[in-house]
């Protein structure tokens, strides 16, 4: 496999431990495949990461499946809330960009484990969760990705 480039920036690396910080709170990244006809498609999506992987729910069809069983190669994107320092005029943030190989998983105990990690992450604490899988768990797809690369930068919007 092809190196992948390094961060040219490199003072403004984050830590890998930064990196997976990020991971663990953000609510959403923008999910980027090769579309039809060579255009790059990129599409914001809920996510959560767990054990190493990131995983995804979608439907079980549209632009974001067909390019992926066309090329399972994929970029993800990730950014912090933007913070505005006191005296400063430019904000602050954190990114977080992964490569990887996306799959559609199979495994009704792997797209379980999806589904129940995604509902820690965004539903709240009283949620009927068993229900919700019960009814709405077959229409379901759960997209697992699997990191080949990730750099993390502190951007200084300036």
């Amino acid at each position: 496999m092809k190196e992948f480039r390094p961060l040219r920036r490199i003072k403004q690396s984050a830590s890998e431990e930064e990196c997976l910080s990020l991971l663990q709170s953000a609510p959403r990244g923008i999910l980027s495949v090769t579309g039809e006809n060579g255009y790059p498609y990129g599409v914001p999506m809920n996510f959560v990461y767990r054990e190493g992987k990131i995983y995804f729910h979608c439907a079980r069809e549209g632009h974001k499946l067909d390019a992926i069983g066309a090329d399972d190669k994929v970029c993800f994107t990730v950014l912090s809330e933007p913070v505005r320092n006191e005296g400063e005029w430019w904000y602050c943030l954190t990114s977080v960009i992964i490569f990887g190989r996306i799959a559609v998983l199979s495994d009704p105990a792997r797209v379980d484990v999806g589904l129940r990690a995604m509902a820690a992450k965004y539903f709240p604490d009283d949620y009927d969760l068993e229900t919700d899988l019960k009814r709405n768990a077959p229409h379901a797809l759960v997209l697992e990705l699997t990191i080949d690369h990730m750099t993390g930068k502190h951007v200084r919007e300036k």
